[in-house]
């Protein structure tokens, strides 16, 4: 997702089964330098296909974790260093909020794999189009037009 627009610009489907931190070098495009990632992505930067790339990996820590940091000036830094990534995660989540709530894709029925990657391929495309729309008509709004 390029974090400037909110546009979707890479999705990968896989079985049920995948873990997500199997499809971290696939959400790459190779011009990153920083990737955020929740706490299913513990462990990327040691994975064999991301060990040579550049990228610096700033993973949520696991729910656990977090509660268990201490009340000292480290902790507090820590935690805040948390909510400074998570911020920046919630970016990725408004296209989710479209597809879920405006598109009224709520549940997931098993069509086979392909037929699922299709529909997601065209709800995102949407998606991105209502993103870019909103864009437009706020730059409209400035009067940059």
């Amino acid at each position: 997702m390029d974090a400037d627009t909110g546009i979707i610009h890479t999705l990968v489907t896989t079985p049920a089964n995948a873990a997500d931190v199997t499809q971290a070098h696939q959400l790459l495009q190779g011009e990153e330098t920083v990737a955020f990632g929740d706490a299913g992505y513990q462990g990327v930067e040691r994975r064999d296909e991301n060990r040579n790339t550049p990228v610096q990996w700033e993973v949520a820590l696991r729910p656990g974790k977090r509660k268990a940091l201490p009340d000292t000036p480290d902790g507090r830094m820590a935690e805040q260093l948390e909510r400074f990534k998570a911020s920046i995660r919630a970016k990725v989540e408004h296209p989710f909020h479209i597809i879920k709530n405006r598109l009224g894709l709520r549940k997931i029925r098993y069509r086979g794999l392909a037929k699922n990657t299709v529909q997601l391929y065209t709800l995102f495309g949407l998606a991105n189009l209502l993103i870019a729309k909103r864009r437009l008509f706020e730059l409209d709004a400035r009067g940059a037009f």
